[in-house]
């Protein structure tokens, strides 16, 4: 019973460490939300699409390629904050959408 007790207890404390944060980007200003990435390594960024009223995006982005999957890459983006349209953020993309260059593949390796 304490053995059950103590893996519960474990999983619970591992499954929160795990556990990404979410912000409205619109409600921040740039620097907050690139300091945010850095600090954190990695959040879920919400705005309201530009093409559709009312409709909410969102996405994850991240400090750097490590804070990405195996096989992805940080690659560049934009996200709009409450004083910039297009701030300056990373998000994960697959390595195979990277164009080949005959014998070996670039991958960039961006940080904020």
């Amino acid at each position: 019973m304490i053995r059950l007790a103590f893996c519960v207890a474990v999983s619970l404390w591992g499954s929160s460490a795990m556990a990404i944060e979410r912000y409205n980007s619109t409600s921040l200003a740039c620097e907050n939300v690139r300091q945010i990435l850095r600090s954190q390594g990695a959040a879920i960024l919400r705005y309201p699409s530009t093409r559709v009223p009312g409709l909410p995006l969102y996405d994850r982005y991240v400090r750097n390629s490590n804070s990405c999957s195996p096989g992805d890459y940080a690659e560049r983006a934009t996200v709009p904050t409450r004083d910039n349209p297009a701030c300056p953020v990373l998000n994960c993309k697959p390595v195979e959408d990277l164009q080949d260059t005959g014998f070996m593949r670039f991958v960039p390796h961006y940080s904020l």
